[in-house]
């Protein structure tokens, strides 16, 4: 007997890093396991898989625009699956809704592929399933970059997130099993590690079957440091909670931990804070920020932020633009408050209308905008040292310095996974543009 054809698989990844590297697991799975293929061309495809985001409200109404258009257009017998943050919510009314899936798998659920592409509505949204020791097989997006999870779920009560009811409580992947993968990432040319968790520094709190082990996310860094390969490693997302002397002390002294922290702020205000749940105060994420800036002049800090969540004042308000002004954030991801079901504050009596929240949204921009242009500037005729990952439109390439900028050059594919000092000859607020100097 001949070996069997390959089944195209076509699969749409929205949201974040975690949910890319959910994509790349369930490609492995398919592929090891089922004999499936990635294909970009829909009509060819012999299962599509849309893997969602439910963070904010605008992904999950574009889930049943999206697969209401993919069922118009794909081919006879073709199977469409929903996956990821909005199949852990809405579970079986995605079926209700659009009675042509033919499965749905939550996010905490991933391992289950093969078996739901063979099972006819297939539904598994369990959000205490443990896959923290599951040994998913080999395949990234990337040659060079290797993502790498090391926690799933969330244990924070943040009034705001739906994440812990999607993906549920946080549990951190054993360390000689994130080690390995990461070592054989690198192993296999990617040079750069990005760890993915929640909340990567509170890893160790718990760990499978309620096993005892004495390991931090300080203490784990160091760990993947020691991987000869490993030249770079970046983590997503911290918590301000969590940053402790011990923490920033790593960060700044371990020569292979880029020097970008991504410090998700969500409100300048006290008040505020304590309304999300957050955790800390206005004056602690300063001490942090600043003591960053101190103890490493060039570090990048990026942010993200709710304006007009519920019941935030102007003086509330007042207070983001203050930290914004005193941090002066390399890039802030910012987003109008938007109330997401099983969440504590969308049954606040107190929100904001919408124009308000608009127009406070365009004024935090405005100011951003100023800071970005300033902090451009001061790249200009700087050289610095840029890990090139990314083949780019009309011949340009494009990599991340230490400090995470974005930096683009002319140059062929030779210069793929290499590191080259870039001099940076045109600064733009999102992207600079260099040379290649020797």
């Amino acid at each position: 007997m001949g070996i069997a054809e390959a089944k195209k698989l076509y699969i749409e990844t929205l949201g974040c890093a975690m949910n890319v590297r959910d994509s790349e697991h369930i490609i492995a799975e398919l592929g090891d396991k089922e004999n499936y293929v990635l294909t970009n061309n829909l009509q060819e495809a012999d299962l599509i898989l849309v893997n969602t985001c439910s963070v904010r409200e605008k992904p999950v109404s574009k889930l049943f625009s999206e697969i209401g258009k993919y069922n118009l257009q794909k081919k006879e017998g073709a199977k469409i699956g929903v996956c990821g943050c909005t199949a852990s919510h809405l579970g079986k009314e995605i079926f209700r809704r659009a009675p042509y899936v033919s499965f749905v798998i939550g996010a905490r659920n991933v391992s289950k592929i093969s078996t739901a592409v063979n099972t006819e509505k297939f539904l598994s949204v369990d959000t205490d399933y443990d896959e923290s020791t599951y040994a998913f097989g080999e395949y990234r997006n990337s040659l060079y970059k290797a993502y790498v999870n090391i926690s799933i779920g969330c244990d924070k009560k943040c009034t705001y997130c739906i994440v812990p009811q999607t993906r549920g409580d946080e549990i951190s992947i054993p360390a000689d099993l994130i080690v390995n993968e990461a070592r054989k990432a690198a192993q296999n040319g990617a040079k750069e590690i990005f760890l993915l968790g929640q909340n990567v520094n509170n890893y160790g709190r718990r760990f499978s079957g309620n096993v005892e082990r004495s390991m931090d996310f300080s203490d784990l860094l160091n760990l993947i440091s020691e991987i000869p390969e490993v030249e770079r490693i970046r983590f997503t997302s911290p918590h301000p909670l969590h940053m402790d002397d011990k923490f920033l002390e790593t960060f700044a002294n371990n020569p292979k931990v880029c020097k970008s922290m991504h410090m998700p702020l969500q409100s300048g205000s006290t008040h505020i804070l304590e309304q999300m749940k957050r955790g800390y105060s206005k004056e602690w994420f300063l001490n942090r920020a600043l003591k960053l800036r101190e103890m490493i002049p060039d570090v990048s800090i990026s942010t993200d932020i709710i304006v007009a969540f519920p019941g935030e004042s102007e003086a509330d308000f007042d207070d983001t633009l203050d930290v914004i002004r005193q941090v002066k954030f390399e890039q802030i991801f910012a987003f109008k408050y938007s109330p997401r079901p099983l969440t504590k504050a969308a049954e606040f009596t107190n929100q904001i209308d919408a124009e308000i929240g608009s127009a406070r949204l365009e004024r935090l921009q405005l100011l951003q905008d100023e800071i970005l242009d300033e902090i451009a500037a001061k790249h200009l005729n700087k050289t610095y040292p840029v890990y090139i990952d990314e083949l780019r439109n009309s011949g340009f390439l494009a990599g991340r310095s230490d400090n995470n900028a974005l930096v683009q050059i002319k140059g062929d594919e030779s210069l793929l996974g290499q590191t080259v000092n870039i001099k940076v000859t045109n600064p733009k607020r999102l992207s600079l543009y260099g040379e290649i100097v020797l």
